[in-house]
């Protein structure tokens, strides 16, 4: 028992590492898919066309690749900065077109007559769709946004293979130096994890009560 009261101190670092990725990269990929999700509903067509090619590509690629790429390949384009930031890059891009399309399912399931009645008083696109459309949307899509963010929890575990030492990889590293205690580690990190995940779904459920707009 005192051998894994030892460890505690270790994996709460590594949960500390992986509740700091969800927390940042949550955020940034929040942001920049909803301003994904206003560009495929734009009146420019360029801008629709951009913001469709980075949800495809983004969508379709495997995470490890991305990070792969921020890892090895940056460095070697003359990007230097430590390996936790380029975690954030690699999850929040990665992140960001799911954030996205969940946001321009709700947008497709706001009345049409909102947003023309919003017009007819004056209100300009990007009024319309800041102060009429995406409140309604995001209320729409908290279940499926706050499923991206588990996701996104357990999406943190491929840093732990790129140079971050997040819960992942501090549980690896201690079932290689407690060969005797290997189930009691993997445990603790199971339970760690569904200390984010499982209140994120009530939290879901909570807000869907709450929130969701009927149809």
């Amino acid at each position: 028992m005192e051998q894994y009261l030892s460890l505690w101190p270790t994996f709460l670092e590594g949960f500390r590492v992986t509740l700091l990725l969800l927390v940042v990269s949550g955020v940034l990929a929040l942001v920049l898919g909803t301003v994904i999700a206003a560009m495929r509903i734009s009146p420019v067509g360029s801008l629709r066309v951009f913001a469709a090619f980075w949800v495809e590509i983004a969508r379709n690629t495997p995470l490890t690749l991305i990070f792969f790429f921020t890892a090895f390949v940056m460095p070697m384009l003359g990007v230097r900065m430590p390996y936790i930031l380029l975690a954030f890059l690699a999850l929040t891009y990665y992140t960001s077109p799911f954030v996205a399309e969940a946001l321009r399912s709700g947008i497709n399931g706001v009345p049409v007559g909102q947003a023309e009645a919003a017009r007819s008083v004056g209100l300009g696109f990007g009024q319309t769709v800041s102060l009429v459309v995406l409140p309604q949307a995001f209320r729409m899509t908290v279940p499926p946004l706050i499923n991206v963010f588990i996701a996104l929890t357990k999406n943190t575990s491929v840093a732990g293979g790129f140079f971050v030492v997040e819960l992942f990889a501090t549980t690896r590293q201690l079932a290689n130096d407690n060969g005797n205690m290997v189930i009691p580690i993997l445990l603790t990190a199971a339970g760690l994890y569904l200390v984010v995940t499982v209140p994120l779904g009530i939290f879901a459920q909570a807000l869907e009560k709450r929130w969701v707009v009927k149809r």
